[in-house]
């Protein structure tokens, strides 16, 4: 049987408009021909269908902070007191006497309702509510047009407002602009760079052997400008730019002098200048944002930093779209990353798909042997999906857990090379776990210092007696302690397992059967000297 079927006609309906909630009567409705054109112009127009539905009740909200908890509410399908006491007081619950069917358009909504108080549910009704919200000003009395637009140009802008205020991505998109801005910027700085060279070049063609570094390059030839005005006197700031070399800044001074550049103007010279300032502010913003982009990483993803680094992680968030996307992603998605047009290239043309995607520019990819690439790129991915879902997922993100992780890979490296086996994930992890609890203890055991508690514990003379339940338990986990102690020192006395001991106890009685069986007369001649002295203990009683 469908669920349309079970579906009782709607008796009632609920409009939820930004001004409060309605309550509707439906008199007529047929529901085989709502789908006809006669019904649906029936419904636009307001003479009809005003008779099909009545206004049962009306319940404005108080203010706009209410309206806008109201419309969270409904959109996450929760029934609030409000709406709760709202239906309560008007509707009746069903039975064979006065059945009734509440008409509502959102169905995790009419669910909710359905549970809290046993009403009966339509969400196939649509065409009453659409007639509804279409002559809601004419239908709810007192209220205007231009008030109902305003209301709902508030609350949307409101409800709006209060989703991107808490958007749980908000700091994965300060990420994403950055990288994607340092991208841009690394393009620009090096555009910039071979054009003031071109540019400056023209006058002072010796400088770009002298000074390779682009950024220097163009700090140098803001400094200098006009060859001809380059003496002694400015060598103590050109070498300042040339990393205190002052070698170096007589050299150019020399070059400057032979200098076999063509002459420019004063309007063309001041150009270059401007251009020349202009690259180096980018430069210098352009490691600023450097800056910005680490201190956000170690903030969001801290153990994929430590993993990857602040670049590369950036732009596997980046490529993504989130944070929480990438942890969704499984290791093999996360391996070609990046790489997507080569993997359907190679699928197209039925080649060999690729290793690896944004990965590749990793450092332990360079370092592994050619034979060894993808199997690398490979073990990298799964910890980097494991480094994503621990950064996305934890409490108190720490890098301590990338750095587990990068020991692994540095591991598996040597692996490669000298055939080590590497640590297993659920030991590194396990270790990291347990420093992060000494940490804790430590920190809470220093809280107690700073309240006024003693920062020594008294120690009492008196031996503390321990439980035999933890004697029990370590008895299994505690093995045989040896001395390394020198020769001379008193030892320790062994502490043994319980499987130990039962092969000490085995041992003695194998021992004693070998020894009865080598010596049988021996305790022979002992059973009979017992026999003896029974019976002489015998006679001497019976004589008494």
């Amino acid at each position: 049987m469908s669920s349309s079927a079970a579906q009782p006609a709607a008796t009632h309906a609920l409009f939820e408009s930004s001004s409060g909630y309605a309550i509707f009567e439906v008199k007529l409705h047929e529901k085989i021909g709502s789908s006809s054109k006669d019904v649906g112009d029936a419904i636009d127009d307001l003479s009809k269908f005003g008779k099909m539905v009545s206004l049962l009740s009306f319940s404005p909200f108080k203010s706009a902070a209410h309206a806008l908890q109201n419309a969270n509410d409904v959109s996450e399908g929760i029934v609030n007191e409000h709406l709760h006491s709202l239906l309560e007081l008007n509707l009746t619950k069903a039975s064979k006497k006065s059945p009734v069917s509440l008409a509502v358009w959102d169905p995790p909504l009419g669910a909710s309702i359905k549970q809290a108080l046993g009403i009966n549910i339509n969400t196939e009704s649509q065409d009453i509510l659409r007639g509804i919200r279409l002559h809601a000003p004419q239908l709810l009395k007192g209220l205007d047009d231009k008030d109902m637009s305003k209301a709902q140009l508030g609350l949307g802008h409101s409800y709006s407002r209060a989703k991107v205020k808490f958007n749980v991505n908000r700091i994965d998109n300060m990420i994403i602009q950055a990288i994607a801005l340092l991208d841009q910027l690394d393009k620009d700085v090096n555009l910039f760079s071979m054009r003031i060279r071109e540019w400056y070049g023209y006058h002072f063609p010796e400088l770009v052997k002298i000074v390779p570094d682009n950024f220097q390059y163009a700090q140098a030839a803001q400094y200098i400008g006009a060859k001809e005005t380059l003496n002694e006197e400015r060598l103590e700031g050109l070498a300042a730019i040339l990393d205190d070399d002052m070698t170096k800044a007589q050299n150019v001074l020399d070059a400057a002098n032979g200098s076999m550049g063509s002459q420019l103007g004063e309007l063309d010279m001041l150009n270059i200048n401007a251009f020349a300032g202009r690259v180096v502010s980018i430069a210098e913003y352009r490691k600023s944002l450097t800056a910005y982009l680490t201190e956000k990483m170690n903030l969001v993803a801290p153990s994929l930093t430590a993993l990857l680094g602040e670049r590369i992680g950036a732009r596997l968030i980046s490529h993504a779209g989130s944070l929480t996307n990438l942890s969704k992603y499984p290791a093999s998605t996360v391996q070609i990353l990046g790489a997507e047009k080569a993997l359907f290239r190679a699928l197209k043309t039925k080649g060999n798909t690729p290793k690896y995607g944004l990965i590749y520019h990793s450092t332990f990819i360079g370092r592994a042997g050619p034979k060894h690439k993808g199997r690398i790129s490979r073990f990298l991915a799964n910890k980097c999906s494991i480094a994503s879902r621990i950064d996305c997922y934890s409490d108190k993100p720490t890098s301590a857990f990338g750095d587990a992780l990068r020991q692994q890979v540095e591991e598996r490296l040597n692996f490669f090379e000298t055939g080590q086996p590497p640590a297993k994930n659920a030991d590194a992890i396990r270790k990291v776990l347990d420093q992060l609890a000494l940490e804790e203890d430590e920190d809470e055991e220093m809280e107690g210092v700073e309240e006024g508690e003693p920062a020594l514990p008294l120690i009492e003379t008196t031996p503390v007696k321990k439980d035999k339940k933890k004697k029990r338990k370590h008895e299994d986990e505690d093995e045989m302690e040896v001395d390394d102690e020198e020769e001379g020192t008193p030892k320790k006395k062994q502490k043994l397992s319980k499987e130990e001991k039962k092969a000490l106890k085995k041992e003695k009685k194998k021992a004693a059967k070998a020894a009865a069986v080598e010596g049988d007369e021996e305790p022979a001649k002992e059973k009979k000297s017992k026999k003896e002295k029974k019976e002489k203990k015998e006679k001497k009683k019976s004589s008494e």
